[in-house]
């Protein structure tokens, strides 16, 4: 039987980064694993000046390569890193927020070893009465059509744009949303925002059926997943609803397909703290989820999932040791079988 095996892959207090947040997996076309991250530079805060950084595996996640800085802008924060594979082309794509203001993207062509000059996609994917955004976290999704789908959240709080002085007035009031490229990144659309306050960070999933299942950290102290539904293809969206059977601390949470029939998501489950990172298996286009695993039984947060083409499930997560203290994190990475998670 198969076991599940863990490693870390971003230290906090080491590179010159204070620590090290939000996760970004995907799988490359050529089987190549990129992992993603924000580099908090010198207290952790969401303000902080941030980096996004990369490590990649080309043995389905067993050893990595050294850590890269992907994304950099002086004090500026690059924040919110969605990444998606087109896998039409092999393009990566890796969007981005620069101080929750501004939308940038930037391509490799060649498995992640080089990257194209960000460039500003704001006008396309953000609505001019936003007072803030975010791009994912996580990862995108291509859809059977080959549209590619960003999940993003907005925030609409009152009063105008801050940035570190004085500190930002963000999360009073926030929206799920995602936009959307047909012609592999070089034009976006932006689709509607969900239910008004009723959730936020999200990721996305095409069921069989051609539905696309949005699962969302939840707001207004809910403490159940949030859940819509489009029929479109991720421009309009069912009104958000919660999940009883999924319970959360209100955390953002990852969502990918297995196979056909096995789609699998993971938050944590703990609804006092971010604790009980849990994977959960659905065969039923995400109506229940008949199977949990714990992953990470004490601190843990953020997470995204990927599978290779071998069928090797990796996730890649917030971890904070028991006796460590909140500014020790780490971004780990879990790797286990099917199953695993079945047995």
């Amino acid at each position: 039987m198969h076991k599940l095996q863990k490693q870390v892959l971003f230290t906090g207090q080491q590179h010159g980064y204070y620590l090290y947040r939000i996760p970004s997996l995907v799988v490359s076309k050529k089987n190549t694993v990129l992992a993603f991250c924000e580099a908090r530079r010198h207290n952790g805060a969401d303000d902080d000046e941030i980096d996004i950084v990369m490590r990649r595996s080309f043995n389905n996640g067993k050893t990595w390569d050294e850590q890269h800085i992907i994304v950099s802008d002086g004090i500026r924060t690059c924040s919110n890193p969605c990444s998606v594979v087109d896998m039409v082309t092999g393009t990566i794509l890796l969007v981005f927020c620069k101080d929750n203001q501004q939308v940038f993207l930037t391509k490799s062509h060649d498995d992640g070893q080089t990257w194209t000059e960000p460039k500003e996609i704001t006008n396309m994917t953000k609505n001019h009465n936003w007072t803030y955004l975010g791009t994912g976290p996580g990862h995108g999704v291509q859809l059977k059509s080959n549209r590619i789908l960003i999940p993003g959240w907005s925030d609409t709080s009152p009063g105008l744009p801050t940035w570190r002085t004085p500190p930002p007035i963000w999360g009073k009031i926030q929206s799920s949303y995602a936009f959307y490229s047909d012609d592999g990144g070089k034009n976006w659309v932006l689709g509607d925002e969900m239910t008004r306050n009723a959730s936020d960070e999200c990721e996305a999933v095409e069921l069989e059926n051609g539905l696309i299942y949005m699962t969302m950290r939840s707001r207004q102290n809910k403490k159940q997943r949030a859940y819509s539904y489009s029929n479109d293809q991720g421009h309009t969206w069912t009104p958000v609803e919660y999940d009883p059977n999924l319970p959360e601390p209100s955390c953002q949470g990852s969502i990918i397909r297995f196979d056909t029939e096995k789609i699998l998501l993971c938050h944590p489950s703990d609804k006092t703290e971010r604790a009980k990172l849990t994977i959960r298996l659905s065969n039923d286009n995400c109506r229940t989820w008949s199977i949990n695993k714990i992953i990470e039984q004490n601190g843990s947060a953020y997470s995204d999932l990927a599978v290779t083409q071998t069928k090797q499930i990796l996730c890649l997560y917030e971890k904070r040791e028991e006796d460590a203290s909140t500014d020790e994190r780490h971004i780990a990475l879990a790797s286990f079988k099917i199953d695993w998670v079945e047995q």
